[in-house]
């Protein structure tokens, strides 16, 4: 297969060019509209408790949390007759906007929760309806349209809408700033690598290519489902480092190939048939591990699953078509007279020393460094999962501030009201409302019969409590204090403890993030589970070895425990708050682990695949076990750490973002990746692999005839063999 495809690709180069570049404008062009399809939110599970209350308000009752906060603060108080009138206008104009339904002001109703502790500011709240692009488009015309000053009035846009609108422009704007920053940061990189401006051209000319088909194809793929915003910083930032990795592969063994006296065909297909299949396997890795995203059944992290598979598959692609072709059109100026120049006899580079002085004293440094890993992540076991909300945001925020403010100047909870929904009807609302109110953090239960607090009725019903009620079905609304976040979610299990007399429902905003991570935390077992399987089998097919799958899995899991205590480090405890600019929450949001993890994860075994594939193609020339491995590493350490150092500068450019979110995948990718390449692949490896010896490569003999017919050989006997041996890329 790979001499076929080296045959057309050579045969029809420019046509493979062509091709390319068109499909990579119109990718580009179609991408201009992208963020209008993409939505900030789905990050809650539409099947869960919370999800099925959510549409049994909307079904039966007509009803829906409002989504939009008009924050109106009036210099002298919003009590005064100018004031008031002006606030009249507001609400009525707001109520008259199309889309727009169940507005209530201060003014319109005059219940003192909407009125600030003293009395300078206002609420009017509102419910934008439709879906998450059409609510993301209607807020930003109402934003424009009533944000600001006017009759004496100023107003802020704020509430879930507005924090989602305010999301979704931020990720497009730092999509544009990244992409200016690595582009030229990461040529310099590249020419200090390959020691030349056209083989550091051909990488990003094919991660050019990756990431605008493959935000053309995310544009296509939104038309039939609900993506999210942060599914484009995966297609282009995540495009942009897989490309230049396996770019590098490809670039580095042609130009082995070459020096080798290959001619350009020769060279083309034993790149092809080496490292091209190298590709092959480490993609597949990839989208293994990125797949275990479209288990989960948040739709935003859903989202996340189908771009990374879709990037990898991609940047595989180009890497097999684009690059050769290139190859074909370029011949040998891709490789350097310096090149040739480096190539000296096996044993004398700095990889093979340093994996000589590992497999000298295997077992103290593989103890030291797994000592100084299990250390790093340490402050894992402290993790506390939380939810995606305002503070992610900069202080600049409009509808941070809005938040804010709330929370601090307004005795009201209703923001983070829990519905509790009875489908059936409820004999004795009354009864059931007044237990639930004795909860510690109820300010107030609201239902058909009433208001009640601590345990007793304080407001007999009124024509405000008719809402409650529809047909046989009523809902009761569970008003918290006025305290955090994480103490509104520690109230929804004390509401679902409560013993009901018929079937309820609970929701809100704590209840969705309280079921989004019981979601994420009962599909974990089975994500694990599957993507260790098909690792173990992938692993096997390239090495042909038993133990070494395990043994990979063991050394990446050890890496990213050291990542993940990192992260719990700075971002949850807030040890690095003042370096990286952002608000320390005191949790870690519930999805930054499970898509790092993701992310992480298939980097790493993108990692091994480059390594045990060599280390595998010298133990089959023959060499010893421990000289194997010290000739793998010599041979592909060097663009390894190349490519852990290029990727690790595409995805900092996460740190330029304001949303704390994208600079939490700033710091956690690059530190996964140069743990991984350094520690793992220049220490723990090769000192595990000695302490094996021969049992490294054992495999029982039914499976070593699988692997003959399946498995991986990284090797390039199908072609004409090298004038000498290929030492080069150390």
């Amino acid at each position: 297969m790979a001499r076929r495809l080296a045959e057309f690709v050579t045969r029809r180069r420019r046509a493979v060019l062509i091709v390319a570049v068109l499909l990579a404008l119109l990718g580009g062009a179609t991408s201009t509209s992208l963020f209008g399809k993409l939505s900030a939110g789905g990050f809650d599970d539409p099947g869960a408790e919370s999800g099925q209350a959510a549409d049994l308000l909307e079904e039966t009752f007509g009803q829906s949390p409002p989504n939009l906060a008009l924050l109106v603060t009036a210099a002298d108080g919003v009590d005064g007759a100018a004031a008031a009138e002006a606030g009249t206008r507001l609400t009525e104009s707001l109520a008259a906007e199309d889309g727009v339904r169940d507005v209530v002001s201060y003014w319109s109703s005059g219940q003192p929760q909407l009125r600030s502790d003293d009395g300078d500011r206002a609420l009017v709240l509102a419910t934008i309806v439709g879906d998450d692009t059409e609510v993301n488009e209607r807020v930003g015309a109402l934003a424009d349209a009533y944000g600001g000053d006017a009759d004496g009035l100023t107003v802020e846009v704020g509430g879930y809408a507005a924090f989602s609108h305010e999301l979704s422009e931020q990720s497009e704007s730092d999509v544009v700033t990244g992409e200016m920053i690595v582009f030229p940061v990461t040529l310099i990189a590249l020419v200090l690598v390959f020691g030349g401006i056209v083989a550091a051209l051909l990488p990003l000319a094919v991660a050019a290519a990756t990431s605008l088909l493959g935000m053309g194809l995310l544009w296509a793929l939104a038309e039939v489902t609900s993506l999210s915003v942060f599914a484009a910083n995966v297609v282009t930032l995540a495009g942009l480092g897989l490309a230049i990795d396996y770019s590098l592969l490809m670039v580095n063994r042609y130009r082995e190939e070459l020096a080798g006296e290959r001619t350009v065909p020769e060279a083309i297909r034993a790149t092809l048939a080496s490292a091209g299949r190298t590709i092959v396997f480490a993609s597949l890795t990839v989208c293994i591990a990125l797949a275990t995203l479209i288990l989960v059944p948040l739709p935003a992290i859903r989202s996340i699953g189908y771009a990374g598979v879709l990037t990898a598959l991609l940047a595989a692609a180009s890497s097999l078509l684009v690059l050769p072709a290139l190859f074909a059109v370029l011949g040998k100026r891709v490789g350097t007279p310096r090149l040739r120049r480096r190539r000296t006899s096996a044993g004398d580079g700095f990889w093979h020393r340093l994996a000589m002085i590992v497999m000298r004293r295997p077992l103290p440094i593989a103890t030291v460094v797994t000592a100084a890993l299990l250390l790093l992540g340490a402050p894992f076991l402290g993790m506390k999962l939380g939810y995606l909300d305002e503070r992610v945001m900069p202080e600049s925020s409009e509808a941070r501030h809005v938040a804010t403010v709330i929370r601090s100047d307004f005795a009201t909870g209703e923001q983070d009201a829990l519905q509790v929904v009875a489908p059936s009807g409820l004999t004795e609302p009354g009864e059931y409302a007044e237990r639930i109110s004795l909860l510690d953090h109820v300010a107030r239960v609201d239902t058909v019969s009433g208001s009640y607090a601590d345990g007793a009725s304080v407001a007999p019903a009124g024509p405000e409590h008719a809402r409650f009620a529809a047909g046989d079905a009523v809902y009761l609304s569970v008003v918290p204090e006025p305290e955090t976040v994480e103490l509104t979610r520690e109230l929804v299990g004390a509401v679902r403890a409560v013993d009901a007399p018929a079937e309820t429902l609970v929701g809100g905003v704590a209840a969705v993030a309280e079921d989004a991570d019981r979601s994420l935390l009962d599909m974990l077992p089975w994500a694990l589970g599957a993507v260790g399987l098909a690792m173990v089998v992938l692993l096997f097919l390239l090495t042909g070895s038993v133990l070494l799958p395990f043994l990979a899995l063991v050394l990446s899991t050890l890496s990213l425990s050291a990542t993940f205590g990192a992260m719990v480090w700075i971002f949850q405890d807030g040890h690095l708050s003042g370096l990286f600019d952002f608000t320390v929450t005191g949790t870690t949001i519930s999805t930054v682990p499970v898509m790092l993890f993701a992310l992480a994860f298939g980097l790493a075994m993108d990692y091994q695949v480059f390594m045990l594939s060599r280390i595998r193609e010298e133990y089959d020339r023959g060499a010893s076990p421990t000289a194997a491995v010290a000739l793998g590493l010599e041979k592909v350490g060097r663009i390894v750490t190349a490519a852990a150092v290029l990727i690790s500068i595409v995805f900092l450019a996460f740190l330029v973002s304001d949303i704390t979110l994208m600079k939490a995948f700033g710091v956690g990718l690059p530190l996964a990746v140069l743990i991984d390449a350094t520690l793992i692949r220049g220490a723990l490896l090769p000192a595990t692999m000695r302490l094996l010896g021969g049992a490294t490569w054992w495999a029982p003999p039914f499976l070593r005839r699988v692997h003959a017919r399946f498995g991986l050989r990284e090797t390039s006997s199908d072609a004409a063999a090298p004038a000498e041996p290929v030492t080069a890329g150390r």
